[in-house]
């Protein structure tokens, strides 16, 4: 994610190429600007198209394109939003899970609190891994990030597995039934924690929907073909003004830019300049179930790089 600072002066925005949508379209501007180009030499010097095409229907067909623009940016604005609300749900669900398995844990004798740290440590451990296995679940997979977070008995299972997520809540959930099976939980409080498993279950199948089910195809063919056409019509229309290329230019860059940029947010774990910080929220809930657990040593929040937060 781009990350700018309220400092930063509104100027410099206006020369920044990085996380916009002109390395997208660069290629389909520069072809449509040289179009007309040549649609106006020839008619300045060759006098050719001299029946020019009537504005009027560019006019309406350009509202209305526009119009459908803004609804598809919608659309792929809304995916991008409801991806960074189930990751905040994340965040708060394994908060609350941390703080529920020290606050209703009990042991009946002294000599059994050491097992029931290490059990504490153990869930702590694997909701973080659970962060990021569903990152990797959504974008690509490295198994070797969930290393420090599990046993290795537990890491050379979980190499031979397709869904890290789920293993990883089968494994919070043995831990649950091996703290009731000792008599430390209550049958209420197991329901109260088993649901917040399911909280993480329900966050992960939300993300899974999102990756897995694209807007229709349909729809965003007919985006392309529409301003493809009306970007190498325009020219032709306007042919008889002298600054017909500057004008192509500037309407050009916005139908384009308007079509590349709901593609470009439409998958928001694509760890893209724009998607959503997956490995900073990561790192934020290591700090934040760490610090629940009174760890002392916390690693540092992810900073951004060069402007883009990871």
């Amino acid at each position: 994610m781009i990350i700018q600072s309220e400092k930063t002066p509104w100027w410099k925005l206006l020369f920044q190429i990085r996380g916009t949508v002109l390395p997208l379209i660069w290629k389909r501007l520069l072809a449509t600007v040289i179009l007309a180009c040549v649609v106006t030499l020839l008619h300045i010097y060759l006098g050719w198209f001299s029946l020019t095409l009537s504005t009027l229907p560019f006019t309406l067909v350009g509202l209305a394109l526009s119009i459908f623009l803004g609804f598809r940016n919608n659309a792929s604005y809304e995916r991008f939003w409801e991806g960074r609300k189930l990751w905040g749900q994340l965040t708060n669900s394994s908060r609350s899970l941390t703080r529920q398995m020290r606050r209703y844990i009990r042991v009946q004798q002294a000599d059994e609190q050491p097992s029931l740290l290490a059990l504490q440590q153990r869930v702590v451990k694997l909701q973080i891994a659970f962060a990021h296995a569903l990152r990797m679940h959504l974008h690509v997979q490295d198994i070797e990030f969930l290393r420090p977070w599990v046993a290795p008995s537990l890491y050379d299972k979980l190499k031979q597995v397709p869904n890290l997520p789920l293993a990883l809540t089968d494994a919070l959930s043995d831990e649950i039934a091996a703290a009731w099976r000792h008599g430390w939980l209550d049958t209420l409080h197991v329901t109260m924690l088993e649901q917040r498993l399911h909280e993480l279950s329900e966050i992960q199948g939300g993300c899974e929907r999102i990756r897995s089910t694209p807007i229709p195809f349909g729809y965003i063919s007919l985006m392309h073909q529409l301003v493809a056409l009306y970007c190498l019509t325009l020219p032709f229309a306007i042919v008889e003004h002298t600054f017909a290329p500057v004008i192509i230019l500037v309407v050009a860059y916005a139908f384009l830019g308007l079509d590349a940029i709901g593609g470009a947010i439409q998958n928001p774990f694509a760890e893209k300049d724009n998607d959503i910080p997956l490995r900073a929220i990561c790192r934020n809930i290591e700090i934040s179930l760490l610090q629940e657990m009174g760890e002392n040593s916390l690693p540092q929040p992810l900073e951004p790089i060069n402007g883009v937060l990871v």
